[in-house]
């Protein structure tokens, strides 16, 4: 019974000391990006292209050829 004790007062321990390790360094984390965003110069917005437009009012089947590419299957057996 007292091992049990002793094993859970030290798993105690080490997990107290394993989330004081990650709550610093999570801390450290946040302060150093509050430095650089407190450093960093402000830069405007990037300019937005215009939107492309469509080139088709709808899409062309899978395997279908434009004009003189496109060639039927009777073609095909003739």
């Amino acid at each position: 019974m007292l091992s049990l004790v002793t094993a859970a007062e030290h798993q105690y321990r080490h997990d107290v000391w394993t989330r004081d390790r990650d709550n610093a360094l999570l801390a450290s984390i946040r302060e150093h990006r509050a430095a650089e965003a407190a450093a960093a110069p402000v830069v405007p917005s990037p300019v937005t292209a215009a939107p492309r437009a469509k080139r088709a009012a709808w899409p062309r089947p899978i395997g279908a050829h434009r004009g003189a590419e496109a060639c039927t299957t009777v073609c095909a057996t003739a």
